[in-house]
């Protein structure tokens, strides 16, 4: 299975038996719900929201004011530069309103939460994922919550280090890859954590669910969060679109197969 840049090592496997429960109580955010049928684990794609909205939107409005003089000395001075340096002077400006553009969307858009569901009767885990693309920043089909489905067998998590000045040398998270059995090609990954530690104790509580079911979790010292009430949340993710996942797959990832369904 090829593993992506900045691969370190992976985690116990989906048949692998967590060793202790004894550190998992204490892991927060505690998992969103979890009864005879799924555990629901909670999800973020940005560590910090709010960061990307408040200092991109000051940086378009400087970039507005640049471009608008970069053109009018175009104007006044077009014969002063050669063609390279006119294609440079036209497009810069554009390119990286375009690009900070694509970071204030996706801090307001992406959902306050990005829960993954792992249905033990079903063996799959549901993913709300969000999907985007910082070329295509206008076309819907390239933006926007795309669940996702796949069987709990195929999934690997994996640890990735990326060094990084100013946050303490390196950083690491777990990030679940999902691959295909036939041919063992990696067809879809998901970051899982931006904390190792909480990676872990995630993976270990979902391996725990699907191998011994619900009974088999420790007692959770912090309570769920309900991430669609907006008491206790910061104003950036009351701002943020709520989780609604769509009937189809939520009716699915919540309930057990019934007798005629294919597994």
């Amino acid at each position: 299975m090829k593993r992506a840049l900045g691969w370190s090592y992976d985690l116990p496997s989906v048949n692998e038996v967590p060793v202790s429960r004894l550190s998992l109580s204490n892991v927060n955010p505690p998992p969103n719900h979890a009864n005879d049928v799924y555990i629901e684990l909670p999800r973020s794609t940005l560590l910090l929201r709010g960061v990307l909205a408040l200092l991109g939107i000051p940086m378009l409005l400087f970039l507005f004011g640049i471009s608008i003089q970069v053109y009018w000395g175009l104007i006044d001075y077009a014969q002063a530069f050669d063609w390279m340096m006119m294609i440079i002077l036209i497009l810069g400006p554009l390119i990286c309103i375009w690009l900070v553009s694509a970071f204030v969307r996706l801090d307001l858009e992406l959902p306050r939460d990005e829960p993954i569901r792992f249905n033990r009767l079903r063996r799959k885990i549901y993913v709300y994922q969000f999907r985007y693309h910082y070329l295509y920043l206008l076309s819907r089909k390239h933006w926007g919550v795309k669940p996702v489905a796949y069987n709990w067998d195929d999934v690997t998590a994996e640890v990735y280090r990326v060094y990084a000045p100013g946050h303490g040398g390196v950083i690491e998270n777990v990030m679940l890859s999902v691959r295909n059995p036939e041919t063992d090609e990696v067809i879809d990954r998901v970051l899982f954590s931006h904390d190792l530690y909480r990676g872990e104790a995630y993976w270990a509580i979902a391996r725990l669910f699907m191998q011994q079911g619900p009974e088999a979790l420790p007692k959770f010292v912090h309570p769920p969060r309900d991430w669609n009430d907006d008491d206790g949340l910061s104003h950036m993710h009351c701002l943020a679109p709520k989780v609604h996942w769509p009937e189809d797959i939520d009716r699915e990832s919540r309930t057990a197969p019934s007798e005629g369904e294919i597994r």
